[in-house]
């Protein structure tokens, strides 16, 4: 185990911010994760995966371990499904590939999808009507206090939409170091009613698409609208969608009768954040390098060396106007720092 100081994280989180950490170690093992957090080099520990689903406003004054680990294995298998255990350092989208290249189905609508297989429980991602929630069997942990192992099952996660456990009640508590799934071997459940998967697949004549179908459709969707985090900094959606109530709605439907929408249920809709930020006059607007993506309002984007401090300023710019144009709180999906 190498412990590295003042090491820069530029090249460690997506959207290309330049911030220090004060002591750094790159974890390949659980045994190296045990010797760091035993270390006591720094009483302060911080933990980053594939640098994603954060915005760093500082410097981290702490001991930064970069969660490493790599492996996927199958735990068991019959004719109809598997059980795959796949290690917290894999990146999401060559796990999901994996998948897609074994016919495994239940994650192809979650292609393309920044990040590492170890963070994507923290925030339960998804896209296109599935979470990772769908797919989940459970995860090992390990306690930053102790260094005990704890395994969750879905039900301790107490999963939510973009939110877990580990995004509240255990927050900083423990490492995810490894998730299981089950996936599908056949009569995958496909669904394509998100988003344009439906009209995409019939241009190119397809009725009953395959799970690599789906997967090729999303990512040909993904990349026309969200931008590259090698070509310029990101880290996907920088909001959520707001979710409010029936008597909320109806008020909001009556100033906005074209807006789009999606009913949860009879006491709730969900409106889509970019809409809301276009909406309020944010898409493609620049200040300094700081910026909103020109195809897609969700997307903060740093233009070349804008400071998490002027893109943080920018959100809270969008937030403001937002809730007075729309009476809706956007809030961020990323992880502030």
């Amino acid at each position: 185990m190498q412990i590295e100081e003042h090491k820069s994280l530029k090249d460690y989180n997506t959207f290309n911010i330049q911030a220090t950490a004060r002591y750094f170690s790159s974890i390949g093992s659980i045994e190296d994760l045990k010797l760091a957090l035993q270390s006591n080099i720094h009483p302060d520990i911080f933990i980053l995966g594939g640098g994603s689903n954060m915005l760093l406003t500082n410097n981290i004054e702490a001991l930064v371990l970069h969660i490493n680990l790599k492996g996927i294995k199958i735990i068991s298998e019959d004719k109809n499904s598997v059980v795959l255990n796949v290690m917290a350092g894999e990146n999401w989208h060559e796990f999901v590939q994996y998948c897609i290249n074994n016919d495994y189905g239940g994650v192809e609508n979650l292609s393309l999808i920044p990040g590492n297989v170890g963070t994507a429980p923290i925030q339960n991602i998804g896209a296109y009507g599935v979470e990772l929630k769908d797919v989940f069997l459970d995860c090992n942990t390990l306690s930053i206090k102790d260094q005990s192992e704890k395994k969750f099952t879905k039900e301790e996660c107490n999963f939510g939409y973009r939110n877990s456990i580990f995004k509240d009640q255990k927050k900083g508590k423990y490492i995810i170091t490894n998730v299981t799934f089950r996936l599908t071997k056949n009569n995958h459940n496909t669904i394509t009613e998100y988003g344009s998967i439906k009209q995409e697949l019939e241009k190119f004549n397809i009725h009953s698409p395959s799970i690599k179908d789906i997967s090729e459709v999303i990512i040909k969707i993904r990349e026309s609208k969200l931008p590259n985090p090698n070509e310029i900094g990101n880290s996907g959606s920088f909001f959520k969608n707001p979710t409010i109530n029936n008597i909320e709605f109806e008020k909001f439907y009556k100033n906005f009768p074209t807006a789009p929408f999606y009913k949860l249920s009879e006491f709730e809709y969900k409106i889509p954040a970019g809409w809301l930020i276009e909406k309020a006059g944010f898409k493609g607007q620049r200040v300094g390098d700081a910026g909103v993506h020109k195809n897609q309002a969700l997307v903060l984007v740093n233009h070349g060396n804008a400071s998490g401090k002027e893109i943080l300023e920018l959100a809270e710019k969008i937030q403001t106007k937002v809730k007075q144009d729309f009476g809706i709180l956007i809030e961020p999906e990323v992880n502030i720092v």
